[in-house]
């Protein structure tokens, strides 16, 4: 069975292929008489046959397409490098963050200091020395 339906497959590969061989013979041969003006500047209208301008218009289409697809192409892919950068330099940006939250954390903190002995009074107050007599 699965014979049959390959040989349906092939044979209908075969008649698609012949049908679009004998359009074109037949496209080419009847265009090719034809005899049109083509206008592509002022004052210049050359006589040409029409099988001429079809395919020199096909061939400026297929040219334009590929050169808007290749445009299209590197619009995108500059947006993913600019994004691409940007997101490099974000997670630098975030590296710096934790690298200096890192050392803060673990910076020792300032070995305490005694606390300073007020300042020796090199002469009393009258007050101090009064109370001094007294409790004498």
């Amino acid at each position: 069975m699965a014979n049959l339906w390959l040989k349906i497959r092939i044979w209908t590969k075969i008649i698609v292929v012949t049908a679009i061989v004998l359009y074109v013979i037949l496209f080419t041969y009847k265009n090719a008489q034809f005899r049109v003006e083509l206008w592509y500047w002022f004052n210049h209208k050359p006589e040409t046959n029409l099988l001429l301008v079809v395919l020199c218009t096909f061939l400026a289409g297929v040219i334009a397409t590929l050169v808007a697809r290749t445009t299209l192409k590197t619009i995108h892919q500059v947006q993913e490098l600019q994004d691409r950068a940007r997101t490099q330099k974000m997670g630098r940006d975030m590296a710096d963050i934790r690298a200096k939250a890192a050392m803060l954390q673990t910076k020792a903190p300032a070995p305490a200091s005694p606390s300073p002995e007020p300042p020796a009074k090199a002469t009393p107050s009258p007050i101090e020395t009064l109370e001094d007599r007294t409790q004498m």
